[in-house]
């Protein structure tokens, strides 16, 4: 009984647990399952984490590898911007234009922070040589479009008479009660208060007329003489009419001048290195002949210790770019330009933009006259009429060297020498002659080829419409310049035909006209080895002078032809003319005749005619063949050979 009961209750309880053990057996296999389910839970948010960890790395890298793909492509998208922009038929002429407007801004902005204070102390007003200066630059816009408008043309027919206008201002400006003496010198006209200097005048004068007068003599071999007179006389002329004012920095100015044109014109280096070592020695010579001058160069060269006398304005220079730092202390907020620094708005601006910009406003300046003179040189370069070359490098080379000449006593490098900042620096009609220069060079930017091709093929557009502007011309050649390249050719092809010596083959006996041993040709006869000498050498020289010129000659005016791959072969017909000759009887030679039934009616011979002892022209039908001696020749005695024999 006690059995079955105990199989009963174990069935039992197998079936329903009633009992405390049954109840820790079940929390213990749910605590397992939430174990379990625990660490199932822990492991997928460890593997969560461990993606999520692993796909910012991934992320970033890629990140940075697209971040240095974009760096490294940068230099090369501004490149290429760079080159798109300078590819354009205008990109010369609206640099220019933009350039032009940039620094005569930002100089109106320079000159009234740097002239209040002076400004206001003397005449009671912070706007006074502010609204002088902006009233020049007004004028000097007109200028610039009416230099715009300017034919080429008409721009070289009136140099002349503009350079002696300017001429007789500056004599006019040295007599007392036309003159007005300021400081010691006489180099205005004041005129209803405003003030004109005409040494400024001057030079643009000088690089229109200087351009156009070597222009016009424009040749390969100009001799010393053609490159130097009239012009090195009238610039010296110019320069003692300056320095009786006295202005030894306009003086330098146009030595530059005459140093760009003759360069530019081609002027030997020798003579140009004698002619710019004189020019130093000039300009040192009258720096230390007038006292405040010698001051200043001893002063830079350390020989005049004086802070508060010749070195006052040099030191205090240097003290306001020291004040700047890189990044200025701020527009308007010099201290420099209160009394402490002389001619703060006008000789020494850029000390006053080295402290309230800094040295990154100081860059920007220079950048910008670097860019200018980059395109005033891309238009000399492309410009095709050789006194648009001559003027637009000339110009470059002017407002280049004023500017780092000021840089370069601002900040040390050079003695003070009174030049002026171009369009930044304070002075009426500095502003007026620099932007009249900048008008010139949009000028010549118009006629680049490539612009001229641009502008005459599209309509115009509607800024040109509103402004005016006439569509340019391209460059021709006149008739003075063609004639005097033709003769330049003649003399050329003359020359290298003496300087040709002609060979002929021995024969039995020397006559008239034979040859002699040093291969050279009896003056009394040989008429056909010198002769056809001649008519030969003249197409290759010219040819020789066009390729010289930078011209493209023409298939008719050359003594060879291109065949389809473009290499030259030589024109069958040209060597004929010039010197094939087959053998004759006994080794001896004659011209060969040409396709004309035997007579060559091109090269002619003006001299046959007399030569023969007849009076028929030399023109006529073999009276000017050339023909070989009469000993060399056997049938020359026969009545058949003459005129009518080779007719």
């Amino acid at each position: 009984m006690r059995t079955d009961d105990a199989v009963d209750a174990t069935a039992s309880d197998d079936a329903v647990p009633t009992g405390p053990d049954e109840h820790e057996s079940e929390n213990g296999s749910a605590m397992k399952d939430e174990n379990d389910t625990t660490a199932k839970r822990s492991r997928r948010t460890r593997d969560a984490e461990s993606k999520d960890a692993a796909a910012p790395a991934s992320t970033a890298v890629a990140r940075g590898s697209d971040a240095a793909a974009i760096t490294a492509s940068i230099p090369a998208m501004v490149v290429d911007a760079v080159r798109n922009l300078l590819a354009r038929p205008l990109a010369s002429y609206q640099l220019v234009l933009t350039l032009a407007f940039l620094l005569t801004a930002f100089g109106l902005v320079m000159v009234l922070s740097a002239s209040s204070v002076e400004g206001y102390s003397q005449d009671g007003s912070a706007y006074g040589l502010f609204t002088t200066q902006v009233i020049f630059a007004g004028l000097g816009l007109i200028v610039f479009y009416m230099m715009l408008r300017l034919r080429v043309s008409l721009m070289r027919r009136f140099a002349a008479p503009a350079m002696v206008v300017t001429i007789v201002l500056l004599a006019l400006v040295l007599v007392p009660g036309i003159g007005t003496l300021s400081q010691g010198a006489r180099r205005w006209f004041v005129i209803s208060g405003i003030s004109v200097q005409p040494s400024e005048l001057v030079k643009v004068a000088l690089c229109i007329w200087g351009a156009h007068l070597l222009a016009s003599r424009r040749r390969d071999n100009a001799s010393l003489k053609e490159l130097l007179i009239p012009l090195v006389p009238v610039a010296l002329l110019i320069c003692v009419l300056i320095i009786l004012e006295p202005n030894l920095s306009t003086t330098i100015t146009i030595a530059i001048i005459v140093g760009a044109l003759l360069w530019f014109a081609g002027l030997p280096i020798k003579v140009f290195a004698a002619f710019a070592a004189t020019g130093v020695v000039l300009a040192v010579t009258l720096a230390l002949v007038e006292g405040y001058r010698s001051q200043r160069v001893m002063s830079f060269l350390g020989n005049v210790d004086d802070p508060q006398g010749a070195g006052y304005q040099a030191r205090q220079a240097t003290y306001a770019l020291a004040n700047g730092g890189v990044f200025g202390v701020g527009l308007g907020q010099s201290s420099a330009k209160w009394n402490y620094l002389p001619n703060a708005h006008n000789d020494f601006i850029f000390a006053i933009i080295g402290e309230e910009l800094g040295l990154i406003g100081g860059l920007l300046v220079v950048f910008l006259f670097v860019l200018l003179g980059y395109v005033g040189f891309r238009i000399a370069h492309r410009s095709t009429d050789p006194f648009l070359r001559l003027m637009t490098s000339t110009i470059t080379v002017l407002i280049l060297a004023q500017a780092f000449i000021n840089i370069g006593y601002v900040i040390g490098l050079l003695p003070v020498t009174g030049i002026q900042l171009p369009l930044i620096s304070a002075g009426g009609t500095s502003t007026l002659t620099v932007l009249a220069m900048l008008g010139l060079l949009a000028n010549a930017a118009r006629h680049e080829p490539e612009a001229v091709a641009a502008l005459t093929a599209a309509p115009p557009s509607r800024v040109a419409r509103w402004l005016r502007l006439p569509a340019p011309v391209a460059y021709r050649q006149s008739r003075v310049e063609m004639a005097r390249e033709r003769l330049d050719r003649r003399r050329k092809a003359a020359g290298q035909a003496r300087g040709t010596s002609f060979r002929r083959e021995p024969g039995p006996s020397r006559g008239r006209g034979a040859a002699r041993g040093d291969g050279r040709v009896d003056g009394r006869g040989a008429r056909g080895g010198p002769a056809t000498a001649r008519r030969g050498a003249a197409p290759r020289a010219r040819a020789a002078g066009e390729a010289a010129h930078g011209r493209f000659s023409m298939p008719w005016k050359r003594g060879e032809k291109q065949d389809a791959t473009g290499a030259k072969a030589p024109d069958p017909a040209y060597g004929r003319r010039a010197s094939t000759r087959h053998p004759g009887v006994g080794g001896r030679t004659r011209p060969a005749p040409t396709a004309r039934t035997g007579v060559d009616y091109r090269g002619g011979y003006p001299a046959a005619g007399a030569m023969r002892g007849s009076a028929s022209p030399g023109w006529r039908a073999g009276a000017h063949q050339p023909r070989t001696s009469r000993s060399a020749d056997p049938g020359r005695g026969r009545s058949s050979h003459g005129r009518a024999g080779r007719r």
